[in-house]
């Protein structure tokens, strides 16, 4: 259904730090992915197509700020950030190791790195999948794009 998607999206500037140009571009792609295709059905009581604030709240609660698209307030969904810390933790790890590998190793090196990566993403995509299921219907490339979102906001600098 058209309704169930997210048509925009923004990042709680509270929540962010200055970031490098790597992190800013893996930003960029992911609003911009999401925002030409995505599934989002919060459950319950709210209309879209929808309008997401995405922010860390307490340090420890991812909150989706849901509107509708005339910005009037559906309500809030947040989930634990618990279950997240290992995960990002070896997804920063990790692209960190693929980001200087681009500069000085081969094409073939680069590739099991960027594979290692992709793999740690996509576990990730579904602990958030998971979270949020009871309260939001999303799909898995939805969930890809909202982790790499949340792995941004996460970022510390």
């Amino acid at each position: 259904m058209a309704d169930e998607c997210i048509v925009h999206i923004e990042l709680d500037r509270k929540t962010l730090v200055s970031r490098s140009a790597e992190v800013e571009h893996e930003r960029a792609v992911a609003i911009y992915d999401l925002l030409q295709e995505n599934h989002f059905s919060p459950i319950g009581d709210y209309l879209g197509p929808y309008r997401v604030l995405l922010s860390i709240r307490d340090a420890n609660r991812l909150t989706f700020d849901i509107q509708d698209e005339a910005e009037n307030s559906q309500g809030e969904i947040s989930i634990s950030l618990t279950p997240f810390r290992r995960i990002i933790r070896d997804y920063y790890q990790i692209c960190e190791s693929y980001f200087d590998a681009i500069k000085r190793l081969t094409p073939s090196q680069i590739e099991t790195i960027d594979m290692a990566r992709r793999g740690v993403h996509n576990e990730g995509s579904e602990i958030l999948k998971d979270r949020l299921s009871g309260r939001v219907k999303i799909d898995f490339d939805t969930a890809r794009r909202l982790f790499t979102l949340l792995c941004v906001l996460h970022f510390k600098g």
